[in-house]
């Protein structure tokens, strides 16, 4: 009894935080609407914006069938992902890709790699014009991509890793991905619309709270939305 206590107390937090549906509704609706190819979603929430970007996807997969990519950071990030989204199915749906990386839904197929050239070989050999749109999530470190490489890997290839232009994670899907969204904050990229959601409270990043100060190399994705 007091195990099923604690697990219904668990699912009741969890549904506090979660988004509700008229508010991840908006914010899908407001993604639809927009008419760019390439779109930024630069505040702080993180794993909000995730919850948003992926629905967004998962209703363009049932419209426009095809391979859909989630580019995430490195899989310390996808961990969190999977547990601090903020809706219900989006958690599910990413403990489901983790492994194998790769998951039908309808007529689509979703497929998840990370910052690294050891990931990237399956989704370059997606055949290009089937290639619909990619969501890209970035955490708030500064770290050169491809470093979360098991330190065995070949250091030849950490070394073209750390050389490489600093928003490759992005621009090599640009080159043939029609639709992209790219979670990052503090970040800027060119020809790409940044939008902002009115419900998102933004908070100066050197504040966690009234008259605490954290230090610029703190990870703020790393807390709760």
């Amino acid at each position: 009894m007091l195990q099923n206590s604690a697990y219904l107390s668990y699912k009741h937090c969890m549904s506090i935080r979660d988004l509700n549906k008229d508010t991840l509704y908006e914010g899908v609706k407001t993604l639809i609407e927009s008419e760019s190819a390439h779109l930024h979603l630069p505040q702080q929430k993180l794993y909000t914006l995730f919850s948003i970007g992926f629905q967004y996807l998962l209703f363009r997969s049932t419209k426009e069938a095809g391979h859909y990519i989630i580019r995430v950071e490195d899989s310390y990030l996808l961990e969190k992902l999977q547990r601090k989204s903020k809706d219900d199915s989006t958690r599910k749906f990413m403990q489901k890709l983790a492994l194998p990386r790769r998951f039908k839904y309808g007529n689509s197929i979703f497929h998840l790699d990370f910052f690294n050239f050891s990931t990237w070989a399956n989704t370059n050999e997606l055949p290009k014009e089937k290639i619909k749109a990619a969501l890209i999530v970035k955490n708030a470190s500064k770290k050169p991509i491809g470093m979360d490489m098991d330190i065995e890997e070949d250091e030849q290839i950490k070394a073209v890793m750390a050389n490489l232009p600093k928003d490759y994670y992005l621009e090599s899907l640009r080159e043939f991905c029609p639709k992209t969204i790219t979670i990052a904050f503090d970040e800027q990229y060119e020809n790409t619309e940044v939008i902002r959601f009115p419900f998102i409270i933004e908070e100066p990043k050197e504040k966690l709270a009234h008259g605490v100060r954290i230090a610029s190399d703190v990870k703020l994705d790393d807390f709760e939305d």
